[in-house]
């Protein structure tokens, strides 16, 4: 009964000013600019708290042009690229890296793809350089997760992901609140709680914990706090779902986040809590596993 609605994973997301358009999507027009000018050994792209496609093409073409190697961490949507839902950037990066938890949902640990050119040269340096012992129960249970990706129940997992998102927004949109770039093309959402509630991030995640409601607080683009303050939180809705969570609930746990920071008193989070405690008991953890 005590589980809380788990939104968290402690990343923070720094999009370089420079390459962020006033929609708070990436621009990559200014991304190939300041790549041509700088002309880096490796470009990097990541999905911490990006809630839109990332277009891992122009990302390639803009290496190319610099003459620059490209790397792709897919940590955070390598569920949604598993099950075709997400572009995959292993077509286009020279490496790609990914846990094999988040929305993979399997046990923590990691993958490196990489071109066969590297392959030698990268596995040297990970054994004996970086690796420790092997555990072979978590090996193991990377292939099994690897295998559960591989099956329809998990592209219909992921996609009730997705529907569990929009679901989300549709809330905080109604509310007025401010949702960063207007909406989420994958499991995540940032929300702008300064504009949407006047709470720094801080404040809505320590508001939202009293609550029973995991989250962390994050950075936003065009950020005017510090990243231990932030102005946004970062939800998402993979774990819940894993649990059977589906839109009825997600409306709900919305219309609770919107009521708790609206409020935004601990008495009233306190109040929720109770009901969190509630619906989080019909979703036992044990029957998930």
């Amino acid at each position: 009964h005590g589980h809380p609605l788990n939104f968290s994973g402690r990343n923070y997301n720094f999009i370089p000013y420079g390459v962020t358009r006033e929609d708070e999507v990436i621009d990559y027009d200014a991304l190939e600019q300041l790549a041509l000018e700088n002309h880096p050994k490796l470009i990097v792209a990541g999905v911490s708290a990006y809630p839109r496609i990332i277009d891992f093409e122009r990302l390639r073409q803009i290496a190319d042009k610099a003459g620059s190697y490209l790397m792709v961490d897919m940590a955070h949507i390598g569920g949604l690229v598993a099950a075709g839902l997400h572009p995959s950037p292993i077509p286009y990066a020279d490496f790609v890296t990914t846990t094999t938890h988040k929305t993979l949902r399997g046990p923590r640990g990691g993958l490196v793809f990489c071109k066969k050119e590297f392959a030698k040269k990268l596995d040297s340096r990970i054994f004996p350089g970086m690796q420790g012992g092997p555990l072979e129960h978590v090996i193991a249970a990377k292939g099994i997760c690897l295998w559960e990706a591989s099956q329809p129940e998990f592209k219909e997992y992921m996609q009730q992901v997705l529907d569990n998102v929009q679901v989300l927004v549709t809330i905080f949109k109604d509310a007025g609140w401010k949702v960063v770039s207007g909406g989420s093309d994958n499991h995540l959402i940032l929300l702008d709680t300064i504009s949407s509630v006047g709470l720094t991030g801080k404040e809505a995640e320590r508001l939202l914990d009293e609550a029973g409601i995991t989250c962390n607080k994050n950075t936003i683009p065009f950020e005017t706090q510090k990243p231990f303050v932030t102005s946004g939180i970062r939800l998402g809705t993979a774990a819940m779902t894993s649990r059977g969570f589906k839109e009825k609930e997600f409306e709900q746990i919305g219309r609770w986040i919107v009521e708790v920071l609206s409020n935004g008193t601990d008495e009233y989070a306190h109040q929720v809590k109770k009901m969190v405690q509630e619906l989080t008991a019909q979703f036992p953890v044990e029957a998930v596993l």
